[in-house]
Parts: structure tokens; sequence; C-alpha cells
């Protein structure tokens, strides 16, 4: 049985009153969650853009096939 189907079973079994508070954390949890992927992925932009800085202004190297150490066919 599913984590979800679990929830639905224990939730159906409660009066509405409490069913109503149980609503209220599983929003407060999915707000918290929303929040916390959203801090992550601002660092990890941010690590990205302190990593790049200054190579916008670098040469892009030009490879041939010389360069090339295995070719597939």
């Amino acid at each position: 049985m599913l984590v979800s189907e679990k929830i639905q079973k224990y939730a159906e079994r409660l009066p509405e009153r409490m069913q109503i508070e149980a609503l209220d954390y599983i929003e407060y949890l999915s707000n918290r969650w929303r929040q916390e992927t959203e801090e992550d992925t601002d660092w990890t932009d941010l690590s990205l853009q302190m990593m790049m800085r200054g190579m916008e202004d670098e040469p892009i190297p030009e490879y041939t096939r010389a360069d090339l150490k295995v070719i597939f066919r």
C-alpha cells in the first residue's frame, strides 16, 4: 500500500475538524518543502555563477580531429 493511500485511509476515519487540521499540516509541509527546494536551487545558481565568473572573457578553444584520442564509429 502506498503512503498516500495509508494517509487517506487514516484521514477518512477522523472527524471532519481533525481532517481539516491534518490538511493544514500537509499544506504546511508542502510549503516548507517548496521553500527548501527553492533555497537549494538559489545556492546552486549562486555557486555556478561564482565558479564561472570571469570565464566569459576567456577565448574558446578550437579542437580538431588531431585532438581526439578515441574515435567511435
